[in-house]
């Protein structure tokens, strides 16, 4: 009952592939020749970007959008970790106080 049960391997079903044949090829010896001259392509065979007002607006507005995030992001960090300071520096007047309260007491 709790003795693993191995999974036979069962026949392949379906269409089988053959293997692929791999057939010798030839080696060419090296000859030494010149190597053509490479033409370095036109100036002009760069594509240019086209900046209409409408992607410049889109861009902008892009830009802007980021800088907003990333900086509300930023500013409500570092208010929480604002907050968790005085909170913490709260706690510790109040058990200061405490303790400082039991001390007079005895």
């Amino acid at each position: 009952m709790f003795r693993p049960k191995v999974p036979t391997m069962p026949q392949p079903t379906g269409l089988i592939t053959p293997p692929a044949v791999v057939e010798p090829t030839s080696v060419i010896p090296h000859q030494d020749t010149a190597p053509a001259p490479v033409t370095p392509a036109p100036a002009s065979a760069r594509p240019t970007v086209q900046l209409t007002p409408g992607t410049v607006v889109a861009l902008v507005g892009g830009g802007t959008a980021v800088v907003l995030v990333v900086g509300a992001v930023l500013v409500s960090m570092l208010l929480a970790v604002a907050i968790t300071g005085v909170s913490l520096a709260i706690c510790a007047l109040v058990i200061r106080s405490l303790i400082n309260s039991e001390a007079k007491r005895h």
